[in-house]
C-alpha cells in the first residue's frame, strides 16, 4: 500500500487516481497519520445477459382467495380495492 499526504495528493491527484484505478490502494495521511483510503471501484455485481428482459408478474393469481387478505380488506373497510 502506498501512502501519500493530503498536500501531495492535491498536487498529483490525476496520477494517484490512476494508480487506484489500476488496482492499487493508497492511504491518505495528515501529519503522517492515516485519515482516508483510496482504492479501485468495486467490481459491479455480475448480471446475466437477460437482465431487464423479464417482466413483472403477480405473486398471487387473480381470483385466489387468501383468508388473511380478506380479513385485512375487511378491516380497511374495503378501501383501496
Amino acid at each position: 500500500m502506498k501512502q501519500i499526504s493530503i498536500q501531495d495528493l492535491k498536487a498529483r491527484l490525476s496520477s494517484v487516481v490512476a494508480a487506484a484505478e489500476s488496482g492499487g490502494t493508497i492511504i491518505i495521511t495528515r501529519h503522517n497519520e492515516p485519515v482516508a483510503q483510496l482504492g479501485p471501484e468495486r467490481s459491479p455485481v455480475h448480471r446475466g445477459a437477460l437482465v431487464g428482459e423479464g417482466g413483472l408478474r403477480p405473486a398471487i393469481k387473480p381470483g385466489t382467495k387468501i383468508p388473511y387478505l380478506e380479513v385485512l380488506l375487511e378491516d380497511r373497510g374495503r378501501r383501496n380495492v
